[in-house]
């Protein structure tokens, strides 16, 4: 039965039974009780007294029946949109298999619930074809561009090639090598959307690769005259892909040095937080709008204020980070003050069994 039916079906009861207990009362007050009151020889109530005990015996009874029952079955009939609500609020992209709870009677709640499991359905098979079509589409490239990258570094190492031609081989080449990262990088996060990301489970030091990323670091930075700091690096072991946790450090040190103003600075820290390990990234530069701070994650997102106009950033970099942090458990948050400073926080559960930050082996 739905939802209105159920409410028509209580309120016409209460108004039956109201009527009935009207007719009740006002037999009893205005003919019984007179001819008992006339045997008696008794003086009869005023009407007023009269009035006031139809009120009091008729309409409280009716108000707190018709109130309180009233609320009840809204409670019961509203309660499972409320269950409704709360699960769909659990809802993102990787769950959408996950059904929706149903009451199972037919109710308008009932078969929202069933339109919007359906609608998921549709949701997750676009996704999926989405992903199928992305990752089959960045293998088909790989082949292609192996040859064209074999092709152009022949021409560009050919003697009999002029100057002019090296330096169109040498545009071309670094072109197709960019090409070449995006289609990896699509091919990564297509594998990470659908679950296929193979990760080592393995005990990594993680201070041991945030200083061989710090000295990486050091050596980008030093066209652009940006000082490159450690503050902190606690011993922190973490289970997880060593190749793929390097990846993360990488292209967040990436990002800081290429979004970063002549001359400036990047401060790197590794601590240790209870069960976490805490990776802290901070440099200056142009910093992120508070309107934009949302968006950084999305892919090929590059807004002109904050990421600049660089042709070798693709907008992948943090969209692949945020798939290994999250890979591995962890997370990944940014924090920016416009014109100032932009800071990376990265939490990575610590490995189990780990001693005052060294694992135990």
């Amino acid at each position: 039965m739905t939802i209105r039916g159920r409410l028509t079906y209580w309120y016409a009861g209460v108004l039956l039974a109201s009527i009935v207990l009207m007719a009740a009362v006002l037999y009893f007050e205005l003919v019984i009780e007179r001819r008992m009151v006339k045997e008696a020889q008794q003086p009869p109530d005023r009407v007023e007294h009269e009035i006031a005990e139809i009120l009091l015996f008729y309409g409280v009874p009716t108000v707190l029946l018709t109130v309180l029952g009233g609320r009840r079955l809204l409670t019961r009939a509203l309660a499972p949109l409320n269950d409704l609500a709360t699960a769909a609020e659990r809802l993102h992209v990787q769950n959408l298999r996950e059904p929706l709870p149903r009451t199972g009677n037919g109710d308008e709640v009932d078969r929202l619930s069933e339109v919007l499991n359906a609608t998921n359905r549709r949701l997750e098979e676009s996704f999926n074809r989405i992903r199928e079509f992305t990752l089959h589409a960045s293998h088909e490239l790989k082949t292609p561009l192996a040859v064209l990258h074999g092709e152009v570094e022949t021409l560009l190492n050919d003697p009999a090639a002029s100057p002019d031609q090296r330096e169109s081989f040498a545009s071309q080449l670094d072109e197709i090598q960019r090409l070449t990262k995006i289609v990896e990088a699509l091919a990564l996060l297509a594998k990470a959307d659908a679950g296929q990301l193979a990760l080592k489970s393995e005990s990594v030091r993680l201070d041991e690769l945030v200083k061989d990323s710090f000295a990486d670091a050091q050596i980008l930075a030093s066209p652009k005259r940006i000082s490159v700091s450690l503050a902190g690096c606690d011993e922190v072991t973490v289970r997880g892909d060593r190749h793929r946790l390097r990846q993360l450090l990488l292209n967040l040190m990436d990002n800081a040095i290429k979004y970063n103003q002549e001359g400036g600075e990047v401060v790197l820290s590794l601590r240790r937080i209870g069960q976490e390990a805490e990776l802290n990234l901070a440099n200056t530069g142009p910093g992120i709008p508070p309107q934009l701070i949302g968006r950084v994650f999305d892919r090929f997102f590059r807004g002109d204020e904050s990421r600049g106009n660089d042709r070798e950033s693709c907008g992948l970099g943090l969209s692949i980070a945020q798939s290994i942090a999250r890979a591995h458990q962890g997370a990944i948050e940014i924090a920016s003050i416009p014109g100032a400073r932009t800071a990376v926080t990265v939490r990575l559960p610590a490995a189990e069994g780990e001693l005052e930050g060294v694992a135990k082996i």
